[in-house]
């Protein structure tokens, strides 16, 4: 991956060249990748992209957003790379690297709008948007959906907090917002997920 580009990471073609990207998994391919292998990262690429992306969509609720902010957070991966210590284990480092991209995004969309991130119309005490609430009754939402539905605020409480294990002291960190404001957001998640789930 040459310094600079925006090029996609994509999966090879080649069968032998396949073999070898397994078997560089691991702390040999982040070293290996440290130092400039483009193999070895395309590798690490194979072994967290889902991870990456699952976190991004959840984040997003939304498919192209979730890749995008997957191919940013990889790029971003690859720039800093050099400045990885090893103090966490790599895809603990990648995955915050992730949710800083997609929380950076959001606070930027919000920037633009002029509007406050988490906003009033993210912290209201109404319910599930009524594409999301008004679904068949003999189907029930799966919980993925359900989180998908939430508003924005709330969904980045819950799969931050309930999800990714993150503390509401670290997510206020990350966003630069008030503990208490994650809280009620957290609060609010719980409430429509379980009114989603049950009703």
């Amino acid at each position: 991956m040459e310094s600079g580009t925006n090029r996609r990471l994509a999966p090879p073609d080649d069968g032998a060249r396949e073999a070898s990207v397994v078997r560089l998994l691991g702390p040999e391919a982040v070293e290996r990748a440290r130092h400039g292998d483009v193999s070895a990262f395309e590798s690490l690429y194979r072994e967290h992209a889902g991870r990456v992306y699952a976190v991004c969509l959840r984040m997003t609720a939304d498919p192209v957003r979730a890749e995008e902010h997957m191919q940013e957070a990889f790029v971003k991966a690859w720039k800093s790379l050099h400045r990885f210590e090893g103090r966490s284990a790599f895809g603990s480092w990648l995955h915050r690297l992730a949710v800083n991209v997609v929380l950076d995004a959001k606070r930027a969309e919000k920037r633009r709008a002029g509007e406050p991130w988490p906003g009033p119309d993210e912290s209201d005490e109404g319910s599930l948007p009524l594409s999301a609430a008004a679904v068949d009754h003999e189907t029930r939402l799966d919980l993925e959906r359900a989180i998908a539905a939430l508003p924005p605020g709330a969904r980045t409480a819950f799969v931050l907090h309930d999800i990714e294990g993150y503390r509401h002291r670290e997510i206020a960190e990350m966003t630069g917002t008030a503990e208490g404001t994650w809280k009620a957001q957290l609060h609010r998640a719980r409430r429509l997920l379980r009114e989603a789930l049950t009703g």
